[in-house]
């Protein structure tokens, strides 16, 4: 399989309001509702994607549940026949207001991110660029970029790289080159990060 610019949609991939980018891929039985999916970013088997933004080159492992919505806890009951009102025959309309506010919580995951197996990312939380989540990790609050995350809650295990290094990536900037000149500099993606700054950083 060679990937383009139409997005591969394995089976049983249901998307909903949902936009996608050139070299994009998304694993069977994957859920997909009001996201974004960037250039070059994938999703593996059996996800659960809601009121997200994924920018380039991320990598989400299977079973990822990225923007899980919420129940209403400041009413005397979570059930959701107070906003699914019309299922139950209370209502002829459902509780708009209280699912424009499950939409406004978006979930952001940076450039070049890997989102390991089985991880949780709560709704409104921001992870950084070049960010690495461990699998089964529950991620409440934003991660700062380029470091590392596990556990339950998330915490962080270490940074990738030196400050310096991190400076660079981010100038840098290599996500938004053309797909041209990543093809052309192939190569110095093989390189450990502090000689690929050193080639490419114009500081």
């Amino acid at each position: 399989m060679i990937l383009d610019d139409q997005p591969h949609l394995g089976q049983d991939v249901k998307a909903l309001n949902t936009t996608f980018g050139v070299y994009t891929e998304v694993g069977k039985h994957s859920f997909l509702e009001n996201v974004t999916l960037d250039d070059y970013s994938y999703v593996m088997e059996f996800c659960y994607l809601q009121n997200v933004e994924v920018k380039k080159f991320s990598n989400i492992a299977a079973m990822v549940r990225i923007g899980p919505t919420d129940h209403p806890l400041d009413r005397p009951t979570m059930h959701h026949f107070t906003y699914r009102r019309k299922m139950y025959g209370f209502d002829e309309v459902d509780d708009e207001d209280f699912f424009a506010q499950r939409i406004s919580r978006k979930t952001y995951v940076g450039y070049d991110t890997w989102i390991g197996h089985g991880a949780i990312i709560m709704p409104g939380v921001t992870i950084g660029n070049g960010v690495v989540i461990g699998s089964g990790a529950i991620i409440t609050k934003d991660v700062e970029p380029y470091t590392i995350v596990v556990g339950s809650p998330g915490k962080i295990l270490r940074p990738r790289f030196s400050p310096d290094i991190v400076q660079k990536l981010e100038a840098i900037q290599w996500w938004d080159w053309p797909h041209e000149k990543i093809k052309a500099n192939f190569n110095d993606f093989l390189l450990d990060a502090a000689s690929f700054v050193q080639k490419h950083y114009r500081g």
